[in-house]
């Protein structure tokens, strides 16, 4: 990323209806991305543009901007971020609906309410992935859902196991986590979650390195898999250029350890 302001920025990547906004082609599809803050949504963007055959016709800040955005670009995936300034984001799903749009919708949100994901899973979401998230998190949801358009798209349906053979991508089961990933020691990971522990506010990689004395690069694995893990939550930090720095923090229901019983010796 570049340290541009935010009036240029958001100028320059949302798409203004009617104004030569671009268009996906027969076999791109095309995506419009709602979030208010303008680097998040650059951030994004650029995400979504490295991946084929996908195409950002847009960039909406509120549900009203999604609202129109949706009625003059007509993308196939909306990726929405639920905490907007005008509208919870889950209710601008049923006014598309209503008013005829019949776009895919993918959650991009902070949101870890149970009952934002119910809502979400209710209003028939394609797909929930939980801010912040690296390239790849997004990469595989957008292949996964692209593989299943391609589906519904061409499958013909004649039987139930045309029928099942549709919804068999749908809902494909997650990985099991391992008790601790390969190359990773019990004894580093105790001493993460101590120094996470011990630290008032968040850490970066680079600080948790110096203060345990393992290398950045350990660090920061030892940091990401926490947070996979659902026991470290992790916020973004702009700088005025390059990538946006991650801080962990150590979620305050952890009060057990963040191993799990079968890493713990």
């Amino acid at each position: 990323m570049t340290g541009t302001s935010g009036t240029a920025d958001a100028t320059a990547t949302t798409a203004l209806p009617g104004a030569g906004a671009p268009r996906a082609t027969a076999s791109a599809i095309g995506v419009l991305v709602v979030d208010d803050d303008f680097m998040v949504a650059r951030v994004h963007r650029a995400f979504v543009e490295r991946v084929e055959p996908f195409r950002v016709l847009g960039v909406a800040g509120t549900g009203e901007e999604a609202l129109t955005a949706v009625g003059e670009l007509r993308p196939d995936l909306v990726l929405l971020d639920l905490y907007l300034p005008d509208v919870f984001g889950l209710d601008v799903i049923p006014r598309l609906r209503s008013a005829g749009h019949d776009c895919d919708v993918m959650v991009i949100s902070a949101a870890r309410e149970a009952d934002a994901v119910r809502g979400a899973v209710r209003h028939g979401v394609v797909d929930y992935l939980l801010k912040p998230f690296e390239f790849e998190d997004l990469r595989v949801r957008l292949e996964r859902y692209a593989v299943q358009r391609g589906r519904l798209l061409g499958t013909v349906v004649r039987s139930q196991a045309d029928v099942d053979r549709v919804l068999a991508g749908a809902a494909a089961p997650a990985a099991p986590v391992p008790a601790l990933p390969k190359g990773m020691s019990v004894e580093t990971a105790e001493l993460v979650e101590r120094t996470l522990r011990a630290a008032e506010g968040t850490l970066s990689a680079s600080e948790c390195a110096a203060l345990t004395g393992v290398s950045r690069v350990s660090a920061r694995r030892y940091l990401e898999y926490f947070h996979t893990t659902g026991s470290v939550d992790v916020s973004l930090r702009y700088g005025v250029a390059g990538r946006p720095e991650r801080r962990y923090r150590l979620r305050d229901a952890v009060t057990g350890g963040v191993l799990p019983p079968a890493a713990r010796p």
